[in-house]
């Protein structure tokens, strides 16, 4: 059983907490401290953005953290040495990459399903890969035990959920509204009638991301949904809190998760 697929089973029906961080924002030894920060915060599951130049899925605040990410030098191997790092004091949490394809690409399909799992990381997901075209990183990710996390939008039609449903593992992750990261206009209505659609196509665990960002949000989330994402107003903490975002960050996480709970 992977980590992801452990951790729902012991939250059994209770609702998981994904927050996202662009990692080397601010830097790398902070990213270590957020992450840990949030585990002890009540984070199920971490997820990591690795820093793009295009990020096109994501809003201005983690296009900004790219940027100060990308300017420490943060790279995908950085990123995977990190994992590798936290890894050491941490088996438990499963960690998702999610970014873009061309760094993986680049680096080679094999190469980095391989050195991803010695590190340990547990899921992928890359904004900019078709489920038409991903089959090679697929298969990759499947030999070396990792998951591949599809997203859904709310343009997503019902063929296409459910050739992504065949093909996905870990959770899905459905984008809750139309546009990039952070956006405000959240219909949980709508949500909820998506997720109801999800359900006639997959067992996985349905985790919603895009749009929240409090904890009124992520608690209308968790009626509907099997997980809360939340990347923008964490990434927004470091951006304001510059000398105490794991404390910061900290707060946030556990805000959200009683929430939630």
């Amino acid at each position: 059983m992977s980590r992801i697929q452990s951790t729902f089973k012991v939250l059994n029906g209770s609702k998981a907490l994904i927050p996202y961080i662009t990692v080397g924002d601010p830097d790398s030894s902070t990213t270590l401290q957020l992450m840990h920060s949030m585990v002890e915060n009540g984070a199920d599951i971490i997820e990591l953005g690795v820093p793009f130049s295009d990020p096109m899925a994501d809003g201005p605040v983690i296009q900004r953290a790219a940027e100060r990410a990308l300017a420490n030098g943060i790279s995908l191997k950085t990123v995977l040495e990190i994992v590798g790092e936290f890894r050491r004091s941490n088996q438990e949490t499963p960690i998702v990459l999610m970014g873009y394809l061309n760094p993986i690409h680049k680096m080679g399909y094999e190469v980095f399903a391989q050195a991803a799992a010695e590190v340990g990381v547990d899921g992928v997901l890359t904004v900019d890969s078709p489920v038409e075209t991903i089959g090679p990183l697929h298969e990759a990710l499947k030999r070396n035990g990792i998951d591949s996390i599809f997203l859904i939008a709310p343009t997503t039609t019902e063929a296409r959920i459910q050739t992504i449903a065949e093909l996905a593992s870990g959770f899905i992750y459905y984008v809750s509204l139309k546009g990039v990261t952070g956006s405000a206009q959240l219909d949980t209505e709508a949500v909820s009638r998506k997720i109801e659609l999800l359900r006639k196509y997959t067992t996985l665990p349905i985790g919603v991301g895009f749009g929240i960002n409090n904890a009124d949000s992520a608690y209308k989330i968790s009626i509907v949904a099997d997980a809360v994402i939340v990347g923008s107003r964490i990434v927004k903490e470091i951006e304001d809190h510059a000398g105490s975002e794991a404390e910061a960050v900290g707060r946030l996480v556990n805000e959200l998760k009683n929430a939630i709970r």
